[in-house]
Order: structure tokens, then sequence, then C-alpha cells
């Protein structure tokens, strides 16, 4: 259950929420660009220093192996994804950069980052933050970067020591972040996301791909998909009658329609989740989870 107090504090205030858990690398060399650019689905060659992007990595049927976020510094590329893509990044920054001008370093274990989440969160530091999404600003001490949904603090583990007493933030749980992020209808890799997604399923193209770049692994399929196909499945969300667990199934008429990826009981909207569902449940159908009613419905929420 999430604590109401939380919840007002990430939408009215801000919270802070420790997600060291994910993979980091960092990627230097004369090639590096061109190198990343033949390996993730969205443009790095045409980011400035101080710019970054969401993006993907494929296997050849255009399905997802794992998702990442790109920054561009002045000589470096950082790379940051979830816990169960670390093997993923890591193999291939292992195998694919061999023979080229490309030095990579895994340095999750020593580096932190710091969530700042709500619209509080820029008031919370002493300089301003840039506006957009996976800009960056490098304060020499760290990368603070923006998101969807506040500011995160890439830095060393002794910085981030140091930053939890010099802000005085209270921290917040992650259910109450898995929440906000619930409500924003975006979707997480192992949960609403898996090893069978395109990236058009899962709604996250205008993210994750660039139509115009190069060949990388998986182009094809995803190119022909957004260009002359139609996919099965969408992401979406379900406003609940009732709580439902992951993996739940979805009912349409009598027919499996889906399972559910992330759900949780907003202080806001009431149970909600997210998942995969087949396009014959179309947003405004009303549809069963074990056993209970709930409604598709467009993504964010606040557009459903």
């Amino acid at each position: 259950m999430i604590a109401t107090s939380e919840y007002e504090l990430v939408t009215e205030s801000a919270g802070l929420l420790d997600r060291s858990e994910r993979a980091m690398f960092t990627v230097r060399g004369g090639e590096a660009a061109d190198f990343l650019q033949g390996q993730v689905s969205n443009d790095v060659e045409g980011l400035a220093p101080g710019h970054g992007c969401y993006a993907t990595i494929l296997n050849h049927k255009g399905k997802l192996r794992t998702d990442l976020r790109v920054l561009r510094g002045q000589d470096f590329f950082w790379l940051d994804t979830e816990p169960i893509g670390h093997a993923v990044l890591r193999h291939m920054l292992d195998t694919y950069s061999l023979g080229r001008d490309v030095q990579w370093e895994d340095v999750g274990e020593a580096h932190s980052i710091l969530s700042l989440l709500g619209p509080g969160a820029d008031a919370a530091l002493d300089d301003p933050q840039p506006p957009n999404e996976h800009d960056f600003v490098d304060t020499g001490a760290g990368l603070w970067v923006r998101t969807d949904l506040g500011i995160d603090l890439l830095c060393t583990g002794a910085r981030a020591d140091e930053l939890r007493a010099e802000l005085g933030v209270e921290e917040v749980s992650e259910e109450v972040a898995e929440c906000l992020r619930i409500e924003s209808g975006r979707p997480r890799l192992g949960l609403d996301m898996d090893a069978d997604t395109i990236p058009e399923e899962a709604g996250i193209n205008e993210r994750a791909v660039d139509f115009e770049k190069g060949c990388y692994v998986g182009q094809e399929t995803v190119a022909r998909l957004h260009y002359k196909g139609k996919p099965n499945r969408h992401l979406r969300g379900l406003l609940l009658s009732e709580p439902a667990e992951r993996r739940a199934e979805i009912v349409f008429g009598e027919k499996g329609v889906g399972r559910i990826g992330s759900a949780c009981v907003s202080p806001r909207l009431g149970p909600i989740a997210l998942a995969l569902v087949r396009r014959e449940a179309a947003p405004g159908d009303t549809v069963l989870v074990d056993g209970a009613e709930a409604r598709v419905a467009e993504l964010p929420f606040d557009r459903g």
C-alpha cells in the first residue's frame, strides 16, 4: 500500500529515491559514437555534448534485449539500464567493440544514481537545470540529468552519501515511484515489456527509435512494422475495479487478450495497471481481470 504522505510529497514537492542498482557503463574512444550508432535504435551520433536519449538494443527479429539511457559528454558516453539489462549491455560492449578505438568500463559498483522525484526537484538544487528530458549538466562532481519526473544525480558512491545530507530531501519508497511511472504510462523492462516485445507494441517508438539513422540490429523489422504493419498488441492502461496482481489474465469476451504487467493502487486514480493488450480490446472497452471488470484506457491515464 502506497503511503498517502509519500504520494503527496512526490506530487507536490520532492522525494529522493536511490536507484544505484541500475547497471552503469562509460564508453570512450575515437570510434565510440560510430560504434554505438550501429548498436542502438536511437540516434547517438546526432547528440551534442550535454544531451542524451532513450534507446533500445534489439535482436535480429526486432525484439527487445534491453533498453537504456545514453548521455553524451565532451569525451565520453554514459550508458545505464535496468539491472536485468546488465549482461546484455556488457556483452554488446565486450563483443562488438573488438578491433575498434573504443574503451569501455563497467562503473556500477563505484557509482550511484539518486532520483529527485516531483515538481520541487529543481528547487532542491542550487543551479538551474536543463529543461528537456535526458539533457544534463556536468557539475564536476557528477551529472545532473533531467528526467520525466525530476532530476537524476549520477555520481560516485561517496558523493551520493554527502548529497543525501546536503539536500535534506526525504527518501521515498520504490512503490511510490512506480506509481508515478504507471500513471504516466511508461513501460518498464522486465515488467511491461520483455524479450518477446517489439518497441512499437510497447509504445516506445517515439522515444526510443530514430527512423532516419543508419543500420542497427533489428532495424528492418522495426521499420517494416512502423511503415507497413499493425502490431497485434498495444501497451494500454487498465482502470481496475479491484487491485490486480502481476500476470493476472485479461479476458475480452471469452478470449484472453493479455496479462497484467505493472499494477498499483494510485491514491489519485485508484487501482490501475499497464498491460500489453491484443488490439481486439480497444480503449473504452470493458474487460475482465480475475473476474473483476476493468476499462481499457489510453495512456497516459490523464488522457484516458
